[in-house]
């Protein structure tokens, strides 16, 4: 699972960076919106736009 990782990082970057984790069940609207077809996805956004994306197991 990608979660603990995440919450480390969130941890060792605190300040630096936002780790923000998204249930897109419950937020239907934001997966079409990024173009998110499968989970887990990793989005990272720099300046708010996204910078890079990563889909599927290898997250």
């Amino acid at each position: 699972m990608i979660a603990p990782i995440l919450d480390e990082i969130a941890d060792e970057y605190q300040g630096k960076l936002t780790v923000a984790k998204l249930n897109i069940d419950q937020n239907p609207g934001t997966a079409p919106k990024y173009g998110i077809r499968g989970i887990p996805t990793l989005l990272l956004f720099k300046n708010g736009e996204v910078a890079a994306t990563q889909s599927g197991r290898t997250v």
